[in-house]
């Protein structure tokens, strides 16, 4: 019989997670029953949502458990099939476990066509990190042709293609990201119309009014942190902000002080609202059908980074940490 392996929670993470929180380990090879089908992982994501999952709180989904298996977005490959929903050769994507071989539940999970795109697009820009960028900008950040969107992670998965939306909508895009290289990128490969190197200064203001000359309209917040706090205070009358993620703040062991925000959202009339992807659920294939002509327009395009090895998958979720990645980071199994 076939070996497996998969990857478990072995300790939960205080501050900056390491390799030690998490194991590698020999298990079961699945014995597929009717109605389910045994796939095989080829793509695995890693999410920085996940670093909230591996601690026990409350939250919008619950916490991984210690000594199981971590679980994310994964496009495999299905080896046999007891469903007529799916056959073997098919490619699916949906929640599955760090696992090589695994079952799966057909309702909870949708076929990739792999003449249409790339398969590992089905975890980015046709996924769900491009969904998170369709909805949350178009949804709540409402950009219009003329207004100022800044988008700060503008590097990453989400926030390039967030900035691309907001260009779409005819609005000034503002890019913030973590190197000259990113910055370079998402300038003259994406076609934002400013962008700022927020690890070249202590202080990101002065380069703030110099990229927003008539203020901020739309803040898509992927970052949080002291970032975010000086693109709020240069927002204007009627601003929108879709908060999205606050990296900056993940691996805080207290919570740090910042400026009291309260005052400037309630001067400006702005409107802060949190979101969470699943709660377009109902509208996922809009979404997937507006990015991928887009994409075939060539008005959006994406980048991945690809680690391969199945067992470099810990090393891959901490490098979202220290912003190793250009666009959607991805472990590509075998």
């Amino acid at each position: 019989m076939e070996k497996n392996k998969r990857i478990v929670l072995a300790k939960r993470p205080e501050g900056l997670p390491d390799e030690s929180i998490f194991r590698l380990e020999e298990c079961e090879f699945p014995r597929i029953s009717e109605g389910l089908v045994l796939v095989k992982g080829v793509y695995f994501s890693v999410d920085p949502y996940m670093r909230g999952r591996m601690i026990e709180r409350r939250s919008y989904i619950p916490p991984f458990s210690l000594n199981e298996t971590i679980s994310g977005g994964v496009v495999a490959e299905v080896i046999e099939s007891r469903s007529g929903t799916f056959q073997a050769g098919d490619y699916v994507t949906g929640m599955l476990p760090w696992q090589i071989y695994s079952l799966g539940d057909p309702r909870f999970l949708r076929k990739v066509d792999a003449k249409a795109a790339p398969v590992s697009t089905a975890l980015g820009v046709l996924g769900l990190t491009g969904l998170t960028a369709y909805f949350g900008m178009l949804d709540i950040g409402r950009p219009v042709p003329g207004e100022t969107a800044v988008v700060s992670g503008a590097a990453g998965a989400v926030g390039m293609v967030a900035g691309q939306i907001a260009r779409i909508r005819g609005s000034r895009a503002v890019g913030i990201a973590g190197s000259a290289a990113k910055v370079d990128y998402i300038l003259n490969e994406l076609g934002f119309d400013a962008a700022i190197d927020y690890k070249k200064t202590d202080d990101i203001g002065p380069d703030l009014d110099r990229a927003c000359p008539d203020g901020v309209d739309v803040y898509f917040d992927n970052v949080g942190g002291g970032i975010s706090d000086e693109v709020i205070q240069r927002i204007n009358d009627n601003a929108r902000i879709p908060l999205c993620g606050q990296i900056s703040l993940y691996n805080a062991t207290d919570v740090p002080m910042g400026p009291r925000l309260q005052p400037v959202l309630l001067t400006r009339s702005a409107l802060m609202q949190g979101f969470i992807i699943s709660n377009y659920a109902d509208r996922f294939q809009e979404g997937i059908g507006q990015l991928a002509a887009w994409m075939k327009e060539g008005r959006i395009k994406y980048a991945e980074t690809i680690i391969d090895g199945f067992e470099n998958l810990p090393r891959a979720f901490l490098g979202l940490f220290s912003g190793e990645n250009l666009g959607k980071l991805l472990v590509r199994a075998f």
